[in-house]
């Protein structure tokens, strides 16, 4: 699968830049956001970029300070800093609706964006969403040798399945996450929302999803469960329920929802 996008950067205050790929085309914008330590050239995101470009769509894939293609320190890194970098996208290179797509983290991000935006908000696809991840599944993860590492050195590495590079935590990853827990209190969007996630997944339950659904008050929530499916979701098939999900939420229009403002 190739994309024809050409990658383009967009400066930020701190003299960092932001690498994205944007593809023109009709309303509203499909974003992705990607995963903890992953990046634009996904499975997922390349995927959705085709479509797109097949389609007539307007899309945008980017990566975080610190992943992929864009400047930075993955250390230096937060999801303050994280959201910022979306906000920041979203902001100066859309003007339209929006459709969020957010893979893992990034579905805590979008969760964020979104409520940030809500004004804008077309849909909102979660594909094995981890909110609260650093509170609810880092931490919690953690030995007790593991955790005074972490606040002692300011840094845990921990072995990946995804890369031969170590993960890289920070304390302040952990704590200027709770300035950005969205499962302590109820979320009102005011967009369709669907979640999408593997039951095999081995990296964030299943029942994440189900917690996420309750928590979330939305015009319309829909949760697909796979079988067997695992964190990422990219098997062909997975592709296809990912890309006809977003489409769907592309072709409803509800401009009175849309232009409720947030409460």
């Amino acid at each position: 699968m190739t994309s024809h996008g050409s990658v383009q950067h967009l400066a930020r205050p701190d003299g960092n830049v932001v690498a994205y790929v944007k593809t023109g085309g009709r309303s509203p914008t499909v974003v992705f956001l990607g995963g903890f330590r992953s990046d634009m050239t996904g499975t997922k995101a390349v995927a959705l970029e085709v479509w797109a470009q097949e389609r007539g769509q307007d899309y945008l894939r980017f990566d975080y300070l610190g992943h992929g293609q864009s400047s930075g320190r993955f250390e230096d890194g937060t999801i303050g800093r994280w959201l910022d970098d979306s906000l920041a996208v979203i902001d100066r290179l859309t003007s339209d609706r929006l459709v969020l797509v957010g893979s893992s983290m990034g579905g805590w991000l979008s969760l964020l964006a979104a409520r940030a935006r809500s004004g804008r908000m077309a849909g909102l696809v979660l594909i094995a969403a981890a909110p609260d991840f650093t509170e609810r599944m880092l931490l919690t993860s953690l030995s007790p040798e593991e955790r005074s590492t972490l606040e002692r050195d300011g840094r845990l590495e921990r072995p990946s399945q995804y890369s031969s590079e170590p993960s890289v935590f920070t304390w302040k990853l952990i704590e200027e996450g709770r300035k950005h827990l969205v499962l302590d209190k109820p979320m009102i969007l005011p967009c369709p929302v669907r979640l999408l996630h593997g039951q095999s997944d081995p990296d964030v339950p299943w029942e994440y999803s189900l917690q996420i659904a309750r928590h979330v008050e939305a015009p319309e929530v829909v949760t697909t469960f796979v079988k067997g499916g695992d964190h990422r979701l990219s098997t062909p098939t997975d592709i296809a329920r990912l890309v006809a999900t977003v489409e769907e939420l592309t072709h409803q229009t509800t401009p009175a929802i849309a232009r409720r403002p947030s409460r």
